[in-house]
């Protein structure tokens, strides 16, 4: 068990020599890449204007202003494929986790 704690030390003397690096030799503070969490904020952002936009596009054809319905079908299917995405990557997501957790340590 003694090994595994080392090898954290050494982890975090690896990130604490290169932010001390870092720090001195760097005029401008670094920017941190966006995160998983932004992404998937992003994405479903994303998802929910397909969906208004499919629904908005229902919403006309049923009200006899949309002139194409194909473009209107185009649109209730990329809504459709966007949320079956959302929803596997949420599958993915939520299995992996389980899996993390019951990992032993």
């Amino acid at each position: 068990m003694s090994t595994a704690w080392e090898g954290l030390a050494a982890i975090e003397a690896i990130g604490a020599s290169a932010a001390v690096q870092g720090a001195a030799g760097a005029t401008t503070a670094p920017t941190a890449a966006p995160g998983f969490a932004q992404w998937v904020g992003r994405e479903i952002e994303t998802l929910n204007t397909q969906l208004l936009q499919a629904e908005k596009g229902v919403q006309q054809l049923a009200a006899g202003e949309a002139m194409n319905v194909h473009d209107v079908m185009l649109q209730l299917e990329q809504a459709r494929l966007a949320m079956q995405l959302a929803s596997q990557v949420r599958s993915r997501v939520m299995e992996a986790y389980q899996e993390v957790m019951r990992m032993q340590v």
